[in-house]
């Protein structure tokens, strides 16, 4: 301590005697605020994440008599209430209260901490739950009834409750309050394992016969749902009826099984219900009924739908299976053959084919539809339409098998539904397929089939064919409305397409709608886009001429010749105005000609000039005077030979070609180097004349002569 003072003291005399140091303020340059701000809020949440403030931990409180228990009390619940009336929607605040005073043993006043929770938010599960379990622990068995009832009553959706008061009537051995909570549930049609838990309840009485009405009201309650929802669901049948095997009923079960199939019917069938069918029917060693149940199975639910019903089938034929009759199938050394080959490769449709023309020339159609079966399974395993086009013909020969030789209609309308179904026409599809299952339907006089697969043809995989056969049939039938929503169909689907347009507006024209064809043809060339705009503007242009309407006729060819210049446009023009005309038609025919020879004066296509100019002097040889005659001779042009350099891919000389041209009078008088050039050929061709006659002068004294 003395160390100490000594050297405070010899500290503060050596400050003394120096200089008094004054620290230096330190100068902040850039007081601009900071990028990221820190709040009070997050200063104080950190600290607290961090624990940088340890609070030590309340010291325990004895109490040692009456009064100082009923002062913690008072404190306790003031504190409780306090923080309940801070935040009255807390619902964990409400039950640390309650819980506080059951574990002081006060049951009235917890019960009323509970209900005045529920009067703040009874729709809290754990509330409830936690209500009913403090009346369970107290062994207050009518007050835990009594909120379990208001509990399913206020909130009968919560299986929670359900569960927990039928398992706590039960546990008292009330079964026969367990079971009428349970029928209270019912009542309210809850998901399967509520009805499976009532089952189970029974049966754990040996009430089997309770478990049965229960199964049927259940399966009947989930009919109504697959009526309602359109989605069929076996497996409930199928767990009654084994419930009812494993009880010894089979009777039962196999009725079960049987009303399974008969609801269900032709429309959702589901192999796993057949499986099961066939397995039980095996399991009581009935094994024609089994071997009925597939085969009734397998003709009924498509190919790709039945995987594992062929394999349970094929399972049990080897199994219980007669060898005789399976080698009765081979009827001779061919079909031996062919087997062999589509067993090596199943994707050989010719050999199928082949094997199906021998299979049914000899054997019964039960056979014949076994192979076609087989045949049809060999979906080609790529998925385009090269690889289908001979796979599709085994569908098809299938159908025609079936409605020809089988006279099995329904068959037959399996076969096309079913290869429909096989067909994936989001890639591609084929029209003759919707085509013929359309004709075949029309053969059994139903024609709503037949519309509906058109329909959902052109609705999934619209193509022309496909709108064309429809729109045939409805106008053999004389439909012409539904012919025009088809056409709009059609061209909705398909704009560019002329010869639809074409055909609608035929349709109106024969129905009578002038305005409405008119319509139709303004809208057609109206498209952006055309497949054949020449054939549609033609077709347009001879209707407004069959409906003697010349001055729209005349409008329509000054459209399409603002938006093509083409000499036979030109042409046509000119002979419409020849045929149409009276007293005027000469005059307006040759000044559309004039008007076409100026507009092709432009043209980088000399041919399409010199046939307009032989159209005109066509004209003129037969119309014209000698004046109009003599003028269109001048505007005929010189044909010429000439050669220009020719030039390979590789950019090479590739020597040189003769070819024609066309030298118009007009266009030379307009360049001077033209004329000159035609001198110099004049020139040259009396030179090469005068040098001959001086070569073979007898030549010439024979001519003077003559």
């Amino acid at each position: 301590r003395g160390g100490a003072c000594a050297r405070s003291g010899g500290k503060m005399a050596s400050t003394a005697a120096g200089k008094q140091r004054i620290p230096k303020v330190a100068k902040v340059k850039n007081k601009a605020p900071a990028e990221v701000q820190i709040t009070a809020e997050q200063l104080l949440r950190e600290a607290k994440e961090r624990e940088l403030e340890l609070l030590p931990p309340p010291p325990q409180q004895k109490i040692t008599d009456v009064e100082e228990l009923n002062d913690y009390k008072l404190r306790k619940r003031k504190t409780f209430e306090d923080n309940i009336r801070k935040n009255r929607t807390v619902i964990s605040n409400w039950i640390k209260y309650a819980q506080w005073e059951e574990s002081l043993k006060e049951i009235q006043r917890a019960r009323s901490i509970y209900e005045r929770a529920l009067d703040v938010d009874y729709r809290n599960v754990t509330l409830w739950l936690k209500y009913a379990e403090m009346e369970m622990k107290n062994r207050q068995v009518n007050h835990a009834r009594n909120i379990w009832d208001r509990a399913i009553t206020t909130l009968p959706r919560v299986n929670q409750f359900w569960y927990k008061y039928t398992y706590m009537e039960e546990m008292l051995g009330n079964v026969a309050g367990s079971r009428q909570v349970f029928e209270r549930w019912m009542e309210w049609q809850p998901e399967e394992q509520a009805w499976h838990s009532y089952i189970n309840f029974e049966l754990r009485y040996k009430e089997v016969d309770r478990a049965r009405s229960i199964y049927e009201r259940y399966i009947l309650f989930r009919a109504l749902a697959v009526l309602v929802l359109v989605h069929p669901d076996v497996k409930n049948w199928i767990k009654y009826a084994r419930f009812e095997e494993k009880h010894s009923y089979f009777a039962h079960a196999r009725k079960v099984y049987e009303r399974a199939v008969e609801f269900f019917g032709e429309e959702h069938m589901d192999e796993h219900l057949y499986v099961a069918f066939a397995k039980f029917e095996e399991n009581q060693k009935e094994f024609e009924r089994v071997r009925v149940i597939y085969k009734y199975a397998l003709d009924r639910i498509p190919k790709q739908d039945a995987q594992n019903l062929f394999k349970n089938y094929t399972i049990f034929e080897k199994k219980f299976g007669d060898r005789r009759g399976i080698e009765d199938i081979i009827v001779s050394k061919r079909r031996f053959q062919y087997e062999e080959e589509v067993k090596a490769n199943p994707h050989n449709y010719d050999a199928w084919f082949d094997y199906l023309r021998l299979v049914e020339s000899d054997t019964d159609a039960e056979t014949v539809r076994e192979v076609y079966e087989r045949a049809i399974a060999n979906v080609p395993p790529i998925q385009e339409k090269r690889h289908w086009k001979r796979y599709i013909y085994l569908w098809i020969n299938y159908a025609l098998y079936e409605e020809l030789e089988a006279k099995a209609s329904k068959r037959t309308r399996q076969v096309y539904q079913a290869c429909l179904e096989l067909l994936p026409h989001k890639k591609f599809t084929f029209a003759k397929m919707w085509l013929l299952y359309a004709q075949f339907e029309i053969r059994q006089k139903n024609l709503p089939l037949a519309r509906r697969a058109l329909g959902t043809s052109i609705g999934k995989c619209p193509k022309n064919k496909l709108f064309k056969g429809y729109i045939e049939l409805e106008l053999q039938l004389r439909e012409f409305d539904r012919c025009r929503k088809l056409y709009e169909k059609f061209l909705e689907f398909a704009p560019e397409n002329c010869t639809s347009w074409i055909k609608f507006a035929e349709l109106e024209t024969i129905l009578g709608d002038i305005d409405r064809a008119r319509a139709i043809y303004e809208l057609a060339i109206g498209q952006p886009r055309l497949d054949m705009p020449e054939v549609l503007w033609k077709s347009y242009i001879d209707f407004e001429i069959e409906q003697e309407e010349y001055e729209k006729t005349r409008n329509l060819y000054r459209r399409l010749l603002q938006r093509t210049q083409h000499v036979k446009v030109w042409i046509s023009l000119a002979q419409f105005e020849l045929s149409v005309g009276r007293e005027e038609r000469l005059p307006r025919c040759r000044q559309i000609y004039e008007e076409a020879n100026k507009a092709m004066r432009s043209c980088e296509e000399k041919e399409e000039r010199v046939m307009l100019l032989e159209s005109w002097r066509s004209f003129e040889d037969e119309f014209g005077t000698d004046a109009t005659k003599e003028r269109i001779d001048k505007l005929m042009p010189e044909k010429i030979k000439k050669r220009r350099k020719l030039q390979a891919e590789d950019g090479s000389d590739a020597g040189w070609e003769e070819y024609y041209d066309y030298i118009f009078p007009e266009d030379t008088a307009n360049q001077p180097n033209l004329k000159l050039l035609a001198m110099a050929k004049l020139w040259k061709k009396q030179q090469q004349e005068s040098e001959a006659a001086a070569m073979d002068p007898d030549k010439d004294i024979d001519e003077s002569q003559s």
